[in-house]
């Protein structure tokens, strides 16, 4: 396919996304929370699209590089309240696209390894902030913020099913698949767990990437 074709394609779905979130959020009057999260799966998803469609890494950092300013202009002005908290200092719409165009350029070669990286913050952290919130009854604090044990749980439960999921789905063994997933999901949990400010968009794919290359030299 065309890197042309693959462009639109790619603008298409993280358009209906965010399209798809505002309704929610006003048609069906679901919280800011919930429909936050919706399209921050449903973005964190279009790794998938990335590496099936594009040939060139250069062509399929286009979208996370434009999102980073739309999504900064977005915070800026609540443009796209589906996915906007309203809380100054909350970037964390703009951290998880930074966090895209890093690993794309640096990862291309190893597609299995880039959309896996991207999995723990993807489903992980959506999930660990839906659950922390409805559940979350026993409290602990971390670097000045306020975190749940079930938040915290949700996170390394979602983040282990999402990693052995896509090691699995690039044919990687059952095993290997498990291993490897009950480990990233252990250390990203504590990673989110320590990132304050919403950093986790960007410390947390960062920090899987580069424990799924240092586990590549075993499995």
């Amino acid at each position: 396919m065309s890197d042309w074709i693959a462009l639109i394609i790619a603008f298409v779905y993280v358009s209906l996304i965010l399209a798809l979130g505002e309704g929610l959020r006003r048609g069906l009057k679901l919280g800011v929370e919930f429909t936050r999260k919706f399209v921050h799966i449903g973005v964190g998803m279009v790794a998938f699209l990335l590496v099936a469609l594009f040939q060139n890494w250069q062509f399929a950092i286009i979208p996370p590089l434009v999102f980073i300013v739309v999504n900064f202009i977005s915070y800026r002005r609540q443009i796209f309240s589906g996915m906007e908290t309203g809380q100054k200092g909350q970037l964390g719409t703009v951290y998880f696209p930074i966090s895209f165009a890093i690993l794309i350029p640096i990862l291309w070669q190893f597609p299995a390894i880039l959309v896996t990286s991207l999995m723990p913050m993807t489903w992980g952290d959506a999930f660990a902030a839906i659950i922390g919130k409805r559940f979350g009854a026993h409290k602990y604090s971390a670097v000045g913020q306020i975190k749940s044990i079930e938040g915290s749980l949700a996170m390394l439960v979602f983040s282990f099913v999402a990693v052995t999921l896509t090691f699995l789905i690039f044919y990687a063994p059952l095993t290997t698949s498990l291993i490897v997933g009950i480990i990233v999901a252990l250390v990203t949990t504590m990673v989110e767990a320590f990132s304050p400010w919403g950093l986790d968009n960007l410390t947390v794919p960062i920090a899987s990437a580069i424990l799924l290359m240092l586990l590549g030299n075993y499995f």
